[in-house]
């Protein structure tokens, strides 16, 4: 005997497309909050009617003001960074005596984009938290309706939402500058997966070289796994281009030692590499990992303050940003075979030019 396949609810989305208008028009409907005209609203509530929807409890938090959870949306909860971004929102809220709930978003496919959302929107939530690092985060942010409290946390600007943001492109720039006033003449780049074309630091690695008159690299692309970065680090342990390396975070840093050291080079002598992120076991890698610290409990936090702000109605959208720090450890050093180098191994013959 076959095993009916699970039928998914009728979303927002399905009325609005069986009412032949748009998903913030539903949830204008739903709310009561603007007006809608008649013809509109009919057709909204015929839909409701013949697909059997039931309105989400986001929508009635809305109208009676009794909203008491906070919903947080992000594409991965296991990453350093979504973790402690998530951790900042749940400190923050639960001071203000809210609820967190949370909902994964894991691949921009709409029907699971639809499904997370109408998750969430199942809650009493009086405001939503998107954590916009990744395609599936930017996903859903578009799907949610017109209406709730929204707010934003990212490495890029959001400019129709408040926003919580790190100045990413500005600090992955200052990490490829440091490389190259250590004397290399390039900087190789391991990126992490953009959340659009290209994201903020591949933008701040790229313009620090444009700006330097240096030689700009192709992008070396990983996964968001570090196994990716350790093949690549085998892969070029014997290559004379390079001698810099910024990764796009902490963990494809240090498995791209990992490989590195696999193929019996060891870094700084042989390779220079910085990080992004300044992961708790960064400083206890060996050699300490140099990388760029960014807060992202505070991020968290200053997220939540401005969900506040949307929640009691502000008609602004605001932004706040963060500038990362960039902190030097023993992974990074002067390029091998430089005069700078020799001078650590031998002053005397660095000295003579020799």
């Amino acid at each position: 005997m076959s095993i009916p396949s699970e039928v998914r609810p009728p979303s927002i989305g399905d009325v609005a497309r069986v009412a032949g208008v748009s998903v913030p028009t539903v949830s204008r409907v739903l709310t009561g909050k603007q007006r809608v005209s008649s013809d509109k609203t009919k057709r909204v509530h015929d839909a409701i009617a013949q697909l059997g929807y039931r309105p989400n409890s986001a929508a009635r938090a809305l109208v009676s003001g009794r909203g008491s959870i906070i919903g947080v949306i992000a594409g991965n909860t296991s990453r350093y960074g979504y973790a402690s971004a998530i951790q900042g929102v749940e400190e923050a809220a639960r001071a203000a005596g809210y609820t967190v709930v949370i909902t994964v978003v894991e691949s921009t496919e709409e029907t699971e984009v639809q499904r997370a959302v109408d998750l969430l929107l199942g809650q009493q939530v009086a405001g939503i938290v998107v954590l916009k690092f990744d395609p599936p985060g930017i996903a859903a942010l578009r799907a949610l309706p017109a209406g709730i409290p929204v707010a934003v946390m990212s490495g890029t600007r959001e400019t129709r939402r408040s926003q919580a943001v790190f100045e990413e492109a500005k600090a992955a720039a200052a990490a490829t500058q440091y490389l190259l006033d250590l004397g290399h003449e390039t900087v190789h780049h391991v990126a992490v997966p953009p959340s659009r074309r290209e994201d903020g630091r591949t933008q701040g690695w790229r313009k620090a070289l444009k700006d330097a008159g240096a030689r700009v690299p192709p992008v070396m692309q990983a996964t968001w796994e570090p196994e990716s970065a350790h093949t690549l680090g085998k892969a070029i342990a014997n290559r004379q281009d390079i001698t810099a390396l910024f990764c796009g975070n902490d963990d494809l840093a240090i498995g791209l030692i990992s490989g590195l050291a696999a193929q019996g080079k060891a870094v700084p002598r042989d390779f220079s590499v910085v990080g992004f992120d300044d992961h708790p076991l960064a400083r206890f890698w060996l050699p300490p990992l140099t990388t760029v610290s960014q807060d992202f409990v505070r991020l968290g936090h200053d997220v939540f303050r401005l969900l506040q702000e949307q929640m009691a109605g502000a008609a602004v959208h605001r932004l706040e940003r963060r500038m990362p720090e960039l902190i030097i450890r023993q992974t990074a050093g002067a390029p091998r075979g430089g005069r700078q180098a020799r001078a650590a191994a031998d002053p005397a013959s660095a000295a003579s030019g020799t």
